[in-house]
C-alpha cells in the first residue's frame, strides 16, 4: 500500500448497500482518525486499481459481504477542512459511490471497523457530524433511494505498461 498523502486529492471508493430499506453503515474502529463514527463501506482507491475493484475489494474487507457493482450513483467531491487541526491538513476526496448486489454473512475485524447497523435513511439524515464520518453520506444515501444510478461504462480505467 503507498504512503497517504492528505495534502493532495486522492480517491475513495465505496457502496451503498441496502436491504429492506435500511442502508449498512460500518463504526469506524478505535484505530482511525474518525473513530467511532459511522460511515458507508468505503476506503481509498490503491494505486493502480480500478474503482471498481477497490469498491468490491472494501466491502469486503469492513463487512465480510461479496459485493457486485451495478451503477455508479454518483462521484462526491469531499474537502475536510474540519481535520486540519486534527491531522495537519485538509484531506480532498473523490468519493466513487456504487450501488448493486451483495451477498455473504456480515464480519467485521474489530479493529479497523468495530461495528456493523442497518439504519432507516431517516435515521441517517437526523445524524449530525460528530456520529457520521463524513457529512456528504446523507447526500449519497438520498441519491441512492432517489434512484441515482450511472452506468458503470463512465469509468475508463486505463493502466500503461
Amino acid at each position: 500500500m503507498s504512503k497517504r498523502i492528505f495534502t493532495q486529492t486522492f480517491g475513495v471508493a465505496g457502496a451503498i448497500i441496502e436491504k429492506g430499506g435500511k442502508v449498512l453503515l460500518v463504526r469506524e474502529g478505535e484505530d482511525k482518525v474518525d473513530a467511532g463514527k459511522w460511515n458507508q463501506p468505503a476506503g481509498w482507491i490503491d494505486v493502480g486499481e480500478d474503482p471498481i475493484e477497490s469498491a468490491k475489494r472494501e466491502v469486503k474487507e469492513e463487512t465480510g459481504l461479496d459485493f457486485e457493482p451495478t451503477g455508479l450513483i454518483g462521484i462526491y467531491s469531499l474537502h475536510r477542512k474540519d481535520m486540519q487541526e486534527k491531522i495537519g491538513a485538509a484531506p480532498h476526496a473523490l468519493k466513487f459511490i456504487f450501488r448493486g448486489k451483495f451477498s455473504g454473512e456480515l464480519k467485521h475485524d474489530g479493529k479497523e471497523i468495530s461495528e456493523l447497523r442497518w439504519f432507516a435513511p431517516e435515521e441517517i439524515e437526523k445524524m449530525e457530524l460528530n456520529e457520521l464520518r463524513d457529512f456528504d453520506i446523507k447526500k449519497e444515501v438520498a441519491d441512492y433511494f432517489a434512484g441515482k444510478s450511472y452506468p458503470l461504462e463512465i469509468i475508463r480505467h486505463t493502466m500503461s505498461e
